[in-house]
């Protein structure tokens, strides 16, 4: 028998690549264990400890925590050697095991291992019944680990992309004023306070969970002053025309598609003229080629995940649609950022 040609898909080939997924399964949960138990944070802060020694520290088995390590080395996560000491391999201290980190990812394989798995589930009968939960009003717990998954994004947001939007950081160092439409647990805007202390943050949320973390995690930091809600619908709970940046993270695809003109047009309406609307989402594939191409396998990973919150992705066309509908007639910046998430910036004229 010939070996296949390089490249040939065979059965083997094809045999292999279902292994590898389900490998990939395995590592969500070694992470998802290493991160609840504090494997990651205990060999973060002793590099070169044994299984033992981190047993012992966490009050854990050891034979469950030996093997643990095992196939943490065997996955990239750890390093070690002969002797059996481990450490954290580059650059995972920032991702598993610090979550103040912008590169944290505890939160997102959680989101994946704990709330996912359960829409998985829940989808065996949704798809006869075309059922779904919504984001909003599930829990704490996921309101929590939502706000952590994006946690890289709202940095980013807030660091990076804001202050470099032409003319924007003159105003609010002037107390000017930012709208976060979508705001979550409250985390951007907290990061908004501590880049821009001269400016005014008001935030927009529908969820109640995480509306009232948002407001006890601003009044725990003090700036409960200059950071403030707005209640009801974008057309009547803030003023026209007060805004001199609209922020939107990983939103825009969690409001029904009906509904997301309004929304927009809102957005526009809370701008003034000169200001900024800046939205960082996932764009879905406009063609079934484009979902094999790398910049839109993280969106239909999505896609498939929040299937049964009721979330559609838009394509790059809608996104457009919906801001031109809305009176956007200048440049829309768009750029890919991180592992397939989209950034899109444009000015009201």
């Amino acid at each position: 028998m010939s070996a296949p040609a390089p490249g040939e898909i065979t059965a083997d080939t094809q045999t292999a690549r279902v292994f590898e997924w389900r490998r990939g399964f395995n590592a969500m949960h070694v992470i998802d264990l290493g991160v609840r138990l504090g494997l990651f944070g205990a060999i973060a802060k002793s590099p070169g400890v044994t299984p033992g020694e981190v047993a012992a520290t966490l009050g854990l088995h050891a034979p469950y925590v030996e093997t643990w390590c095992t196939t943490a080395y065997s996955f990239g996560m750890l390093e070690g050697g002969d002797d059996r000491k481990f450490r954290l391999a580059p650059f995972m201290d920032q991702i598993l095991a610090n979550p103040g980190h912008p590169r944290y990812l505890g939160g997102y394989v959680r989101l994946g291992t704990e709330f996912a798995t359960e829409d998985f589930r829940f989808c065996r009968d949704a798809f006869r019944s075309g059922a779904t939960v919504p984001f909003q009003g599930r829990s704490d717990a996921f309101a929590e680990t939502v706000a952590q998954a994006t946690a890289g994004l709202q940095v980013l947001s807030a660091r990076k992309v804001l202050p470099g939007l032409p003319g924007l950081t003159e105003k609010l160092e002037a107390g000017g004023a930012i709208l976060e439409v979508g705001c979550g647990a409250g985390r951007h805007l907290l990061q908004l306070a501590k880049a821009f202390p001269g400016a005014r943050c008001v935030g927009s949320e529908i969820d109640p969970f995480g509306l009232a973390a948002a407001r006890a995690a601003i009044a725990a930091a003090g700036v409960a002053d200059r950071v403030t809600f707005a209640a009801g619908d974008l057309a009547t709970a803030v003023p026209a025309g007060g805004f001199d940046a609209v922020v939107m993270i990983e939103v825009l695809h969690e409001i029904a598609p009906g509904a997301r003109q309004g929304v927009i047009d809102g957005c526009a309406r809370a701008l003034a003229r000169g200001g900024w609307l800046v939205i960082i989402d996932e764009t879905y594939p406009e063609t079934l080629a484009e979902s094999r191409r790398s910049e839109f396998l993280f969106p239909v990973q999505t896609g498939m995940e929040e299937l049964a919150w009721g979330n559609v992705i838009p394509t790059r066309g809608e996104q457009e649609r919906l801001l031109r509908a809305a009176g956007f007639t200048g440049a829309i910046d768009r750029s890919l950022i991180g592992e397939g998430f989209t950034l899109l910036t444009t000015r009201k004229p």
